[in-house]
């Protein structure tokens, strides 16, 4: 599937062929840091499936509880997390933050990771009120 997204400001953008099948939620406490939230979404592909089509990228590498050394992307000027990249035989794994995605409501996630740091409450989610707009 041809998917086309950009960072928070429109600054950074880009173009990817994805498998809609490699849309994954992970809990780890990694994520929910950095996400700041209780999960993070994030679709797989390989590095040469992504072209950035404009904007000028940042990155830093943090070291994941896997033991994975992972470089995290994200837009110079709003601070957007893009992508996250690996290095050494995870140089070619790279990971799309599914919010950045224009068509991401036709990507639902398909499998979850590292499910033994997920909040206890986030099934209680559909059962709270709510309201279409605020």
């Amino acid at each position: 599937m041809k998917i086309t997204g950009g960072c928070y400001c429109g600054k950074v953008r880009f173009e990817a062929e994805i498998d809609p099948d490699a849309v994954v939620i992970c809990h780890c406490t990694d994520c929910q840091r950095l996400s700041g939230s209780p999960y993070r979404t994030t679709v797989l592909v390989p590095r040469a499936d992504v072209e950035i089509t404009s904007g000028v990228t940042r990155s830093y590498w943090k070291m994941a509880e896997s033991g994975r050394k992972r470089e995290q992307f994200f837009c110079e000027d709003c601070g957007s997390p893009l992508f996250t990249g690996g290095e050494g035989a995870d140089e070619d794994d790279w990971g799309i933050r599914w919010g950045m995605i224009d068509q991401r409501a036709a990507l639902p996630p398909k499998r979850q990771i590292w499910c033994r740091s997920a909040v206890p409450w986030l099934d209680e989610v559909t059962a709270l009120p709510g309201e279409a707009t605020e």
